[in-house]
């Protein structure tokens, strides 16, 4: 635990001492901006959009675990609404968008969102609905990595580990990528292809290698608990994406309209594609095989929903898909325990959406499409790579000091009576 707080005190001290603006450094006057308030109210709705889809998550994740396990899985959800939503406002926002430019930016007037409570941005919203917005994809990321390592991992360990997490990988990556660092204007990444799924991914996949598989896989069938739940959850996932990719163009205008198209066609074939190949392997389309086609479709769109027409978002969508689909066979032949596929269809999806939106750019860059396709091949390795070193340093420090994985006899009781002494569904011995 010494280390965990160690870890935190160096942190705030590299704040500190980061080349950038001071504490009590005066900004220079900005020039009026007036309030647009269509973009504002746009802006407002996405925000509710995008937190929408961590509880749409937690019922994802919560019908595909077994019923001894559906409380404490979706606790991981609801969990980081409240823990990252108190440390985005405290220093999040200031990390990832400070005007400092170093590991992550810093800028004091963000501390606590205090600085900004009037301010506005050049896009004419107030920039305390910017920060808000942008809080919540900080709340999705961590919830996502939990289906990685679903049903087995203690609820202390794992708030420790989305706090540390949050702070270590997602806060420097998102100012890398969006807030002023070294591969902003040259990645692209319109909604989150590297700094959400991808490092979400690779996290995941760590963590689950790591932590090994749950007691009994894969020899013991572990079948969800409730498919109509998650089909209910994957529905608000994608509501929630329009809010997630067509908010990002902090606009309501053309650009606004073309993310919003983008996604819609993504999903549907990435879901449609999913079904042709199961009908032509097994002779029959399953719903858990349209949510994952559907989340693979949204997860590649997302880093080019506002640079590719719907050509490519088709093309987006069928590739994604059928490489996730692969992937998924992968996991079952070299029999990992990645738990709801994380890293199946985040990571994985992720990757082809940030590699492959180069050739289908609506407007080709300067630098041309081989320089362009460097930039995305950088993004993807440097997220990779930083997100799954720092998180297996986390995952190793945390188990060997509070623990992480749970013990035999509380996981073979289930984390609902082992963790929160609660039942989903109020019923007994029910696996």
């Amino acid at each position: 635990m010494k280390k965990v707080v160690v870890l935190v005190l160096a942190l705030v001290c590299g704040m500190l001492f980061m080349p950038g603006q001071c504490f009590g450094q005066e900004q220079a006057a900005e020039q009026e901006i007036v309030i647009d308030t269509g973009t504002t109210a746009w802006m407002l709705t996405s925000t509710s959009l995008v937190l929408l889809m961590t509880p749409g998550l937690a019922m994802f994740y919560g019908g595909l675990v077994r019923t001894k396990n559906v409380v404490g899985t979706m606790m991981h959800s609801f969990a980081a609404m409240a823990i990252i939503g108190v440390l985005w406002a405290i220093c999040g926002y200031a990390m990832t968008f400070g005007t400092s430019h170093g590991w992550c930016g810093w800028d004091w007037e963000k501390f606590m969102l205090s600085g900004i409570d009037s301010k506005m941005r050049a896009s004419g919203i107030p920039e305390v609905v910017f920060a808000m917005f942008q809080g919540k994809f900080a709340i999705i990321t961590p919830a996502l990595i939990a289906g990685a390592f679903a049903e087995r991992v203690k609820f202390r360990g794992y708030c420790i580990l989305i706090i540390l997490w949050s702070l270590l990988i997602y806060n420097p990556l998102a100012h890398w990528v969006w807030g002023g660092g070294y591969l902003t204007g040259l990645a692209k990444d319109f909604a989150g292809g590297t700094v959400i799924h991808i490092s979400a991914g690779i996290s995941g996949l760590v963590m689950a290698l790591y932590l090994g598989s749950r007691r009994g896989y894969p020899k013991t069938a572990m079948h969800p608990n409730n498919l109509v739940m998650t089909l209910m959850g994957a529905g608000l996932l994608w509501v929630g994406w329009f809010g997630f990719n067509a908010g990002s163009s902090e606009s309501s205008g053309l650009l606004t309209g073309q993310a919003l198209t983008v996604t819609q066609v993504a999903a549907s074939a990435g879901a449609v594609t999913w079904m042709l190949i199961e009908a032509f392997h097994h002779q029959k389309a399953t719903s858990l095989g349209f949510v994952s086609g559907m989340l693979a479709g949204l997860v590649a769109i997302t880093p080019a929903a506002g640079d590719v027409m719907v050509p490519g978002a088709i093309v987006l969508g069928v590739a994604a898909s059928i490489v996730c689909y692969l992937a998924l066979r992968l996991k079952s032949k070299l029999g990992y325990d990645d738990s709801l596929d994380v890293f199946g269809i985040h990571g994985v999806a992720g990757i082809v959406g940030a590699l492959l939106l180069t050739f289908f750019l609506r407007n080709v860059p300067d630098h041309g499409i081989g320089r362009q396709f460097y930039y995305q091949l950088e993004g993807v390795i440097v997220s990779g790579v930083y997100a799954g070193v720092v998180t297996l340093i986390l995952t190793v420090r945390i188990d060997k000091t509070v623990g992480l994985r749970m013990s035999a006899p509380a996981e073979m009781a289930g984390m609902d009576h082992s963790l929160h002494g609660e039942s989903g569904y109020g019923m007994l011995n029910m696996n």
